[in-house]
């Protein structure tokens, strides 16, 4: 029996919230076998396959921008999002209506066996992620788009983006220590389960920056048949400035070799993306449709919300939700310019080794004021264990607050009070959940 469709925006989007009730993950043939039950939508278009630790969605942006701007119709398949759903899943950069939400989403309801799993029998019922990224497959297909930028989920080889048939080229970026109870305790092991995007005959564009990392992923990328392998390191980038709003760079070798490019941010470390996003460019042989004027167009014009991020004016947001992301975060904060004091708003999920980050923060000594408060998520840190963690490592000056919006509110009263006297830039990081929250709430409250 064809169950009744679900009827609007908000309905799909609980239900989707609420499918770890009904199922868990599936292996990749699973996915496999449900994605060909679709009919394959993921053969009527070209794939850039993407999948790292850190950085991955901001390589697939300026991927995305790049291509954007020499008129090639692209589809882009990101995670997770930061205020609305419908934000991971864009065609022509833009993000797909509620309307087309609900489209696909009831595409893929209806296929799903919904008396058999009432019955308790094992009938297959895609997991969240899965879902959405069967919706995006439907919604690039209708949309007729070129070429798709896709972002693994979680991992590399069992990921639920891997069960497409083919792909260009595959894309790993920086490599760092997350979700170590599913990927492994170490970067080399973390390394080979990314690596396992990698695609027969196909070139694989790499961040190199530990040997053994890169030597990880050189051995699964061979072991998988992958065609070129094209390492990205410092030597092959060269920064040219980094102005108080934007960073110039070149790359050293390729096909855009000696280019002068610019990106629209503050991030130093978004050069290593965009330079991934420039390779991958090369090694899918797009380089004859994309020029180095459409290449300059694509990379400055590209924006990323919520990864250094200017919210309100001298109000940042970054994503960094591990020790290798707030490594790059404080690094770029170093360097910001500001003369003034800098604070700090801080929330963390539970399930993140947050005592190594916390301990990077205090021991960069860039912040005057630091404040913690919790997440609206059910796996948000308890703020006493976060403030003890703090003080565990010496932070001076820790307070906490009820929520996000009374950290931020507070501060921002602040900020404008000691505007004259004592001004600060105020900082806000630790989890990608905190930067969604913010975002939501700006309109609110400015």
């Amino acid at each position: 029996m064809i169950c009744k469709d679900i009827k609007t925006f908000e309905e799909a989007g609980q239900y989707l919230y609420d499918t770890p009730r009904f199922t868990s993950k599936h292996t990749i043939e699973e996915t496999r076998a449900f994605l060909k039950k679709l009919g394959n939508p993921d053969l009527s278009f070209k794939i850039i396959h993407v999948a790292g630790t850190n950085g991955k969605g901001s390589t697939c942006a300026y991927l995305d921008s790049v291509l954007g701007c020499a008129g090639i119709k692209t589809g882009l398949f990101t995670s997770p999002h930061l205020v609305d759903m419908c934000e991971r899943i864009k065609v022509c950069g833009q993000d797909i209506s509620h309307e087309e939400f609900l489209e696909a989403f009831n595409e893929i309801y209806r296929l799903i066996d919904h008396e058999a799993i009432l019955r308790g029998e094992n009938a297959y019922h895609p997991t969240f992620f899965e879902f959405l990224f069967f919706m995006a497959m439907i919604v690039f297909k209708k949309a007729g788009i070129e070429w798709c930028i896709l972002e693994t989920g979680l991992g590399g080889a069992l990921d639920a983006t891997n069960s497409v048939v083919t792909k260009e080229a595959a894309v790993i970026t920086k490599i760092g220590l997350d979700h170590t109870e599913y990927l492994g305790d170490t970067k080399e092991l973390i390394a080979v389960q990314k690596a396992g995007i990698a695609a027969k005959g196909r070139p694989l564009v790499y961040l190199d920056f530990l040997k053994t990392v890169s030597e990880a992923i050189k051995e699964e990328a061979l072991r998988h048949g992958a065609g070129e392998l094209i390492p990205v390191s410092a030597s092959n980038v060269k920064v040219l400035q980094n102005l108080s709003e934007k960073v110039a760079f070149c790359l050293l070798d390729g096909y855009y070799k000696d280019v002068y490019l610019c990106l629209d941010t503050i991030a130093e470390y978004q050069v290593q993306n965009a330079a991934l996003a420039v390779k991958a460019i090369e090694a899918a042989s797009l380089t004859e449709r994309i020029s180095p004027e459409i290449l300059k167009e694509g990379l400055i014009k590209c924006h990323w919300a919520g990864r250094m991020e200017e919210v309100l004016p001298d109000v940042f947001v970054d994503g960094a939700h591990n020790p290798d992301g707030i490594e790059a975060f404080l690094g770029t904060v170093k360097d910001d310019g500001v003369s003034g004091k800098r604070r700090l708003i801080f929330g963390v999920v539970s399930d993140k080794d947050y005592s190594d980050m916390i301990r990077e923060i205090v021991s960069s000594r860039l912040f005057d004021k630091i404040v913690v408060t919790p997440l609206e998520s059910s796996r948000s840190a308890d703020v006493s264990e976060v403030i003890k963690s703090f003080e565990k490592a010496d932070a001076k000056n820790v307070e906490s607050a009820k929520d996000a919006k009374e950290a931020l509110k507070s501060q921002l009263i602040e900020k404008k009070i000691k505007a004259a006297d004592d001004p600060f830039r105020l900082y806000i990081a630790g989890s990608l959940y905190l930067v969604g929250e913010i975002k939501e709430m700006l309109p609110s409250i400015t």
